[in-house]
């Protein structure tokens, strides 16, 4: 197997801060800074994230979105925090932004935002207060917790005079808090008030008696004041725009008063973890959010020396390729094992290093088998995260059904789905690959069992409509109400593009893992007769079947809905997989044709169309 860096070298890294800039002229455009949004997150599934002028046009946003059961049930606990910001004189600049149902945009803090971006994986914001005084925020997660730190710093040049009217601002902190699933929200009541416990510097919030706590704390000199306010109607633009329920009630418990200091950082953690955030708050509270601090750009330096172990500082070296390893991290997250505890009767989590898998995309998406087997190569294997594509595929093959792998994992913790008729072949494809960038064939042997037995389950008929042929060998799928490719879209009982039958790429990757399979049965000097047969059986169905002749191109389902002949002649770019997955599916002239035919009536600037208009 491939070697990977040691980990003990890393700290040598120097640290090096590569930015993305938005400037003056978006941030300070409401219409345009409410349409630029910004991500963070912890490695569980948990989130943070907003528009970069700071109203939430997403029942998605929050700057705490607790995975409760990592990586799914992800919760959103606190939405956002205002900032207000008086001078000695009792001036204040409000530095917040909402927008309600009515249109109205109250506060209007995006006049004063200058300039958003990323410092590594770090979004930051800066905030031009007047007499050459900056506010910068930092947002970042803790990577293994459902912990986010909101850090302020007063940046500007002072004379004696007008540092000591400095010395006397004062930054006031008003966060908003939920409970409630990431996809719904919430209407609230004059007569629901969420329990807060005020201690001083550091308040903890529950929605409710069994809702999780939240604990927001500050630096010892911070001062936490309850009010308990509702905020009704607030929009959620983006929301409004997809037809999704687009308004809710969102509460504030209170607010934060703390002094700022020039050049003194001020940082308010938010967290469901009570044991960790015994460290804060105390006279060494900005000293552990340093350490806190120091383990990100750390954990980022790891990603990088991964990435390119020859290259010492990769963020100066080639800024593109760092800014996509740490990108590239946000999607890979924790699938643990859980277990019951013995003495509180409820579901323990057990995290395992390697036992990973991949968020389909942010914010609403769980892990999906398919996004995962076709993005494997690309999150993990070119950024040298070996061990993590094999705790992967061990993940997804220990929850194989009936011969599948998951779908799609609830994001309420319910059992998997299985329908997909194609994430187990991509399975087979990403383990090839991985195969081949580690040759950890002690991984082949440990798995290869599971993996005859998905092929068993192919050819003798498996869940959906999913099986063989025998006829032709190719593979069918489809049953009345179930989407099982790629083109997935459903709205209530209708599934738009069901593509019942035997689709094209269904077929190449069926043809593709029949290939694999007689390989590795090779290698394993195991019986790979009955592999080489159907392989040969596809091979020779397969141009025959799907050989659309009028067209030059391949059909895209044949036999469809199970009517023998019944072809649907419709020029989608699934055909591209069996041009490109083998190559001796089809003829080089047939292989020409195809990409002739999707050159011309499906190719566009933006990418392939997934139908000729």
């Amino acid at each position: 197997m491939a070697s990977e860096p040691d980990m003990g070298e890393i700290e040598q890294v120097p640290t090096t801060a590569w930015h993305l800039f938005v400037e003056r002229d978006i941030c300070s455009n409401v219409q345009e800074g409410l349409d630029h949004e910004w991500l963070a997150t912890n490695g569980l599934g948990g989130y943070a994230a907003g528009s970069i002028v700071g109203a939430t046009t997403r029942s998605y946003h929050g700057l705490l979105v607790a995975a409760l059961r990592p990586p799914v049930e992800r919760t959103v606990l606190v939405t956002k925090i205002d900032e207000t910001v008086e001078f000695p004189d009792g001036h204040t600049l409000k530095l917040g932004v909402n927008e309600y149902q009515d249109g109205t945009i109250d506060p209007q803090g995006y006049n004063y935002l200058t300039k958003v971006g990323l410092e590594g994986d770090i979004p930051f914001f800066m905030y031009a207060l007047g007499d050459m005084l900056t506010l910068e925020k930092r947002v970042w997660m803790e990577y293994g917790q459902n912990t986010t730190y909101v850090q302020y710093m007063l940046h500007g040049s002072f004379d004696e005079e007008s540092e000591k009217s400095a010395h006397k601002m004062t930054l006031t902190l008003y966060p908003f808090c939920l409970h409630r699933d990431h996809h719904s929200t919430t209407q609230g009541s004059h007569d629901w008030h969420f329990l807060v416990k005020n201690e001083g510097n550091c308040c903890r919030v529950r929605a409710y008696e069994d809702a999780a706590t939240v604990t927001m704390i500050a630096e010892p000199e911070a001062s936490f004041t309850t009010t308990g306010e509702w905020y009704w109607n607030v929009l959620h633009r983006c929301d409004q725009k997809r037809g999704l329920p687009d308004h809710e009630d969102v509460y504030q418990p209170g607010y934060f008063r703390i002094q700022l200091t020039p050049g003194k950082r001020i940082t308010l953690v938010l967290s469901t973890e009570r044991e960790s955030t015994g460290e804060f708050g105390r006279q060494q509270h900005e000293e552990s959010v340093g350490q806190a601090l120091l383990r990100h750009h750390l954990r980022s330096k790891q990603l990088l020396a991964v990435a390119n172990p020859s290259v010492i500082n990769l963020s100066q070296q080639d800024p593109v390729l760092a800014r996509l390893v740490v990108a590239a991290d946000q999607f890979i997250v924790a699938r643990p094992d859980y277990t019951t505890d013995t003495t509180t009767g409820k579901p323990a989590i057990h995290l395992a290093p390697d036992r990973k898998t991949v968020i389909a995309g942010y914010p609403w998406f769980t892990d999906w088998g398919r996004d995962s087997m076709i993005s494997l190569p690309g999150l993990l294997l070119s950024t040298g995260r070996y061990s993590e594509a094999r705790g992967l595929l061990r993940a997804f093959t220990s929850f194989t059904q009936n011969g599948l792998i998951p779908n799609r994992f609830p994001d309420s913790g319910e059992a998997p789905e299985y329908n997909t008729a194609d994430a187990t072949l991509w399975m087979f494809h990403a383990l090839n690959i991985y195969l081949g960038a580690t040759g950890d064939w002690p991984l082949l042997k440990e798995l290869f069992p599971t993996l005859c037995s998905i092929i068993d389950w192919h050819i003798l008929g498996t869940s959906y409509g999913i099986g063989m042929d025998p006829q032709d060998g190719l593979l069918h799928a489809g049953v009345v109400g179930v989407q099982l490719t790629w083109m997935d879209a459903k709205v209530d009982d209708w599934v738009v593009t069901p593509r019942h039958g035997k689709p094209v790429e269904i077929n190449a990757l069926w043809y593709s893992t029949l290939s694999l399979m007689e390989s590795w049965a090779v290698r394993l000097s195991t019986d790979a007769t009955q592999y080489s047969q159907l392989r040969s059986q596809v091979r020779q169905n397969f141009a025959a079947r799907f050989w659309y002749e009028e067209g030059s191109y391949l059909y895209d389902v044949v036999d469809v809905e199970g009517r023998a002949g019944e072809n649907d002649a419709a020029l989608r770019p699934n055909q591209l997989f069996a041009a490109s997955l083998t190559r001796d599916l089809l003829s080089d002239a047939q292989t020409r044709c195809v990409l002739q035919q999707v050159t011309e009536h499906l190719l566009t600037p933006a990418g392939l169309r997934s139908l000729s208009p």
